[in-house]
């Protein structure tokens, strides 16, 4: 099974409202989508979108990567010798993990195909069934509470909160507005996307504990760079303190892991370079005992297939944070994964299950 094309497409899908957080305010899922042609008929699908903020990664650097480096590279390789070829496109570049997940996304693609599962079952999972949250935006604590009470009504059991914007009297003001909407019973997650200095995260998640909102998590409250900071929160409160941008390398996990500086690990695709690098992400925390999130960026439905492929099959990712497809004005895919509100329901087809893709 030889790679013999590749082809990319770019796409940008509107958001139905801004997403806010205290890195970036997004407006469009800006992508650049990857097929992959393979001479026995196949063809693999991928997405890598743009997040200048957090990897680096424009469209125009994804797709230059790509058609310069990353696809000669695979072009005329045996899809079949898996281990070669995504360990060496790992190695082509320093850096473009975006670029490279795109591909690495096609190419599991192409081998779940070749092996007539979906790419859940051939990564060894069993259950095509996952519980997403949803995100609340970064804005005014009235707002925000506004929102919380509309996904509760849609019926979401688990909120992300996006923080760290403002000072912490603001934040805790935010958290306390939608405890207050969101009722006893449901599970609440904060991510500061590194707002927060160490101080400020364990005075904010401290008064937080003391008055109550109990908060299941809180997600890279410190700056990326910052492990002995991410590590003083983590010894100085209860609340669980999940990496997120701090992780993005196996190696990286692997210090995480050394110096205790978080009590789990968020695993993004773009972030990691793929589901191959992410699967030895996941290996590392399980062997530590340390459990993970899968979580996306402002993805189409293409790469949160994907993504959810991957987390289905690993009995260590315990959380799932793919709502970005339900920001979106529209579906740019024939096939793929279908949500019931909060429930994730991974399609039966071989591969990612994408039978199309509108990219107009």
């Amino acid at each position: 099974m030889k790679v013999t094309n590749i082809d990319t497409f770019l796409v940008r899908v509107p958001l139905v409202k801004p997403f806010k957080t205290a890195v970036r305010t997004v407006l469009s899922a800006d992508s650049l989508v990857v097929r992959l042609d393979c001479d026995n008929g196949i063809s693999g699908w991928g997405e890598a979108p743009a997040t200048v903020a957090i990897t680096g990664d424009s469209l125009s650097s994804i797709d230059a990567a790509i058609k310069e480096h990353l696809g000669p590279f695979l072009i005329g390789r045996n899809l079949l010798a898996y281990e070669e070829v995504l360990s060496g496109l790992s190695g082509v570049m320093v850096g473009n993990t975006s670029a490279k997940a795109a591909l690495d996304m096609a190419v599991y693609d192409c081998l779940a195909q070749n092996s007539h599962l979906p790419l859940y079952e051939y990564l060894g999972g069993a259950d095509g069934e996952l519980e997403t949250n949803m995100t609340v935006s970064v804005n005014s604590p009235e707002e925000m509470g506004e929102d919380t009470e509309r996904y509760k009504e849609q019926g979401f059991s688990i909120l992300k909160v996006k923080v760290g914007i403002g000072d912490i009297e603001l934040d805790i003001k935010r958290v306390r507005e939608i405890r207050k909407k969101a009722g006893n019973h449901i599970r609440i997650r904060l991510d500061a996307n590194q707002g927060w200095s160490p101080k400020m995260a364990v005075r904010a998640i401290g008064q937080m504990e003391d008055e109550g909102l109990d908060i299941e998590l809180v997600e890279q409250p410190v700056k990326a760079h910052d492990l002995h900071g991410l590590k003083q929160v983590t010894d100085h409160v209860n609340t669980l303190i999940m990496a997120d941008e701090s992780v993005f390398s196996p190696k990286q996990a692997l210090e995480v892991i050394r110096m205790r500086a978080a009590d789990l690990i968020n695993i993004k695709l773009m972030k990691a370079g793929g589901i191959y690098q992410g699967l030895k992400i996941n290996q590392l925390a399980e062997a530590a005992g340390m459990e993970c999130m899968a979580g996306s960026m402002i993805e189409t439905h293409l790469g949160i297939t994907a993504a959810a492929h991957f987390a289905a099959s690993k009995q260590n990712i315990t959380r799932y944070d793919f709502d970005a497809p339900l920001m979106l004005s529209k579906n740019i895919l024939n096939g793929g994964l279908c949500y019931q509100t909060n429930k994730i329901h991974l399609p039966k087809e071989a591969g990612l299950g994408i039978r199309g893709i509108h990219t107009q």
